[in-house]
């Protein structure tokens, strides 16, 4: 197992590199930032000056070879609209978005996992019905559209919570209603898998066997019947979490939440190609690290996998 895990770490900064390639194609076939920044007004002058100054006026093969270089060095240039080292204006929004990141996610599982198992023990009943109602209604919410009514109907109306902004650890109340809608849709896909993983287990025979032991139906299933479901359940809240990660663009803009999103938004329309290289080759490697933690979870949930 530790050499299976070793095998994919080593394959983390060929990962990385391929993601930083294809970010950097990409983004300059986008086009100039340079003109966006000046303007129609601008001389040719001002934009040949302002292109020297980071390195635009070259050809496309020089750039790439000199982004090779600043990567190898862990140097991913210098912002275009902020002039300050582009890694290191997304490092100091990443605590932001890795707090709203795991607050929602930790929403989502605390909340899921309880609801999915007793939809299971407790299959086609009214219940299970209704859980199942409401998680489809939840999928089919745009979180735009609920990250908006959630605004309207708290801090508007009600007076409660916060409407945007963050202002650190010290104070949680600001990330109640983002986090709330990142877990929404998160929450909904989990209870639906839960549930399905789940019943699946109880309808196995070594559950039966338990039961006819004399094992209580509650100890049975959160002994042996949740534990042995939580492979799927583990993979898709690693995948969930990676796309947090990298996916709470919207929800970060409609609250104004200074994270990774908010920042990567801005980047992309005034074409900063420091800043949404770094974003992305950051983002990379944290879904790159979440995978290599969920390959780590099955040894622990599944023998199997060790001995394999």
């Amino acid at each position: 197992m530790f050499r299976f895990l070793l095998a994919r770490a080593l394959q983390i900064p060929v990962v990385l590199l391929g993601v930083s390639v294809l970010a950097f194609v990409m983004l300059h076939l986008s086009g100039d930032p340079v003109h966006y920044m000046l303007g129609s007004d601008a001389t040719a002058e001002q934009i040949q000056t302002l292109q020297a100054e980071f390195g635009l006026d070259q050809p496309l093969h020089l750039q790439f070879g000199r982004f090779l270089g600043q990567l190898a060095t862990g140097n991913l240039g210098v912002s275009i609209r902020f002039r300050q080292p582009a890694l290191e204006l997304v490092l100091d929004r990443l605590p932001a978005t890795l707090t709203l990141t795991l607050v929602a996610m930790a929403i989502a599982v605390a909340t899921a996992i309880p609801l999915g198992v007793v939809a299971a023990v407790r299959r086609e009943t009214a219940y299970d019905h209704a859980l199942m109602a409401s998680t489809l209604l939840s999928q089919s919410m745009p979180s735009f559209w609920l990250g908006i009514m959630l605004i309207l109907v708290f801090p508007v109306k009600l007076g409660l919570l916060y409407t945007g902004g963050w202002s650190g650890l010290h104070d949680l109340g600001h990330l109640v209603l983002p986090a709330v809608t990142l877990a929404s849709f998160i929450c909904a896909r989990l209870v639906r898998l839960v549930r399905s993983s789940v019943t699946d287990t109880l309808r196995q025979e070594y559950m039966r066997t338990a039961e006819a032991k004399g094992l209580s139906a509650r100890r049975s299933v959160l002994k042996h019947g949740l534990r042995n479901a939580l492979i799927p359940i583990t993979t898709l809240v690693g995948m969930d979490l990676g796309l947090l990660l990298g996916g709470a663009t919207v929800t970060e803009t409609i609250f104004a939440y200074p994270g990774m999103g908010q920042l990567v938004l801005q980047s992309v329309i005034a074409r900063d190609y420091p800043i949404v290289q770094a974003t992305v080759l950051v983002v990379a490697a944290l879904y790159a690290a979440v995978t290599l933690m969920v390959d780590a979870t099955y040894a622990v949930l599944d023998p199997r996998v060790r001995h394999g």
